[in-house]
């Protein structure tokens, strides 16, 4: 059999490249390297700016060049990167000694030896990763998953006021709204966006283990944890003052839990749609030249939610492992975040291609009226619950004498079907008041809806 030439691994930079493709421009291997370029520039210009060891201050221009090495990081520069790389068997220090080549370009030789001055590896990979995850997080994902949102409260007005027969253990229950329901789920997601807003990206910048030693050693008289703290708060992040060689983690920790919470809640949402659509309440709009079934020529599938599904799981799991995994490190350091930090793109790509399978999901269904409109039709025992209730409420009034309204309509309903006309004729002969009586003779499952509409409402506070 002939070889296959060269294919991605992963279906997410092949089949779905095309929906996940912004987050390679933070969460790739050349979108780490470029912020690790990032991270070591801006420690050259911090340490010149203050005339560390001699140095001077660099000239606007010069400072604009060094910077336009990240800005300007290309397929040149990811190349150059990769021979460095083959040479160290480091990364890092591919980066380092990338920096020098461009000072030496730019005529800086004169700063070299600051480049990645007193830093360990992690000092380096620990700022690039909060970098490049805000990044990815407010760039991309998070703008993708607020458009969902907006969507969904969108539908929730459209429906709010279509009554729905609700099912609670899979049973007719007391009617609410369409609109409701996709509220709750936008309600849902709303508060987890907020924990997610709130996330601080934490960085160091302290040293092999965390003691600033070189530091300290090269310059007794300086406070470096200060310097350092500027530094780290100077590329937008937060300082973390105490930490081993590695900075703790425990912001990503609990930014993926975040991240994974809203994905279970968007699984909830299509699976309930999924079910929806299945009842008939949701029908699916025709694609074009689309084929639901190879056999089956009226097929037309939910895909889109079962493919949300498929890939809110993936995203789950790996969520959750990046979370388990990197709040540990053996005593000073070990590698075991190392090779779990590069699978970070791939629980944000699975996580991004849900959304937007849910996106195009919902893009695809229109509600069916007349089909909720049938099935509330044919349940009119769910009133028991308001005839019981308003018994009860006559009976403290003291405008009933009825004993144990609840056994009355159980007695009726469990478990039996009832029309209009034979709650009509039970409600005629309770003894409850007149005004009571007019108000459950009117009532319908259409109306019985409570507050359910103006619920919606609660979405724009």
């Amino acid at each position: 059999m002939t070889p296959l030439p060269l294919q991605p691994l992963s279906p997410l930079d092949g089949r779905y490249r095309a929906a996940v493709s912004d987050l390679g421009e933070h969460l790739s291997e050349a979108g780490l390297n470029r912020a690790r370029v990032q991270v070591e520039v801006e420690w050259l210009i911090f340490l010149t700016e203050r005339s560390l060891f001699g140095s001077t201050p660099l000239a606007d221009e010069q400072k604009a060049a060094l910077r336009a090495v990240v800005t300007d990081f290309d397929q040149e520069a990811i190349d150059a990167l990769a021979r460095e790389e083959a040479v160290t068997r480091h990364d890092v220090k591919a980066v380092e000694y990338y920096v020098r080549a461009q000072l030496t370009r730019l005529g800086l030789d004169s700063i070299a030896e600051l480049t990645h001055f007193a830093c360990t590896s992690e000092d380096i990979n620990n700022l690039s990763y909060a970098l490049t995850v805000r990044a990815a997080v407010e760039d991309v994902w998070m703008p993708r998953l607020t458009t969902l949102v907006d969507t969904l409260s969108a539908r929730a007005e459209q429906h709010r006021d279509v009554p729905m027969l609700a099912l609670t253990h899979g049973q007719p229950a007391t009617p609410t709204t369409m609109g409701k329901e996709l509220a709750v789920f936008v309600h849902r997601l709303r508060r987890v966006i907020r924990r997610i807003d709130a996330v601080e990206y934490l960085g160091k910048f302290s040293g092999a283990t965390g003691t600033f030693a070189a530091h300290a050693i090269a310059e007794p008289n300086l406070d470096w944890p200060t310097l350092s703290q500027q530094f780290v708060e100077g590329l937008g992040l937060t300082f973390n003052p105490l930490t081993t060689q590695i900075e703790s983690h425990d912001w990503q920790a609990e930014l993926y839990q975040a991240m994974n919470h809203a994905g279970r809640i968007l699984h909830n949402l299509c699976t309930d749609v999924w079910t929806y659509i299945s009842m008939g309440y949701f029908t699916q709009i025709p694609v074009e030249g689309a084929t639901g079934s190879s056999t089956m020529p009226h097929k037309i599938n939910p895909i889109r939610f079962e493919n949300a599904e498929a890939n809110l799981e993936l995203a789950g799991a790996l969520l959750e492992s990046l979370a388990q995994t990197l709040v540990t490190s053996r005593l000073q350091r070990d590698l075991t975040d190392s090779t779990t930090q590069r699978n970070i793109g791939v629980a944000f790509g699975h996580s991004l291609l849900a959304i937007d399978n849910i996106q195009r999901g919902l893009a695809e269904i229109n509600l069916n009226e007349a089909r909720l409109a049938s099935d509330l039709d044919g349940n009119w025992e769910v009133l028991a619950e308001a005839i019981q209730t308003v018994v009860r409420a006559e009976v403290t009034a003291g405008r009933s004498a009825i004993s144990d309204p609840y056994a009355l309509l159980k007695k009726l309903t469990r478990g039996n079907r009832v029309d209009q006309a034979e709650l009509v004729k039970f409600v005629d002969a309770l003894d409850i008041g007149d005004e009571a009586k007019a108000r459950l003779r009117a009532l319908t499952p259409h109306d019985y809806t409570g507050l359910a509409s103006t619920l919606v409402d609660r979405l724009k506070g």
